[in-house]
């Protein structure tokens, strides 16, 4: 069973961009929107790389998204579906902020 691991105090991330840490031997892009963290599992599954950490945010719709670095694919950060191609995700991890630390759960 997991359990949250502490990463990072929030006050080392950068709004709206990501960065990449090692939990549980799982890396792990955390990204910080408004005030918020999202986890996602670092892996490109089309660029066959760990490079999702360096991936640009934004929003589609009311979805706020990373577009992976290499082909640009955008991954919803609530659910890690492919907005361009359902048949592609990534792992979703649980992440919060508490006391100004950020932790998550692999």
């Amino acid at each position: 069973m997991s359990e949250f691991q502490s990463v990072c105090l929030v006050n080392d991330l950068i709004p709206n961009a990501g960065v990449n840490a090692l939990v549980n031997n799982q890396q792990v892009a955390i990204f910080y929107i408004d005030g918020k963290v999202y986890a996602i599992g670092n892996y490109d599954p089309v660029g066959k790389a760990n490079v999702m950490s360096r991936g640009i945010t934004g929003s589609i719709g009311d979805a706020l998204v990373v577009a992976a670095p290499l082909y640009k694919e955008h991954y919803n950060l609530a659910t890690g579906v492919c907005i361009e191609n359902d048949a592609l995700s990534v792992p979703v991890y649980e992440a919060k902020i508490e006391n100004d630390v950020v932790f998550v759960k692999v």
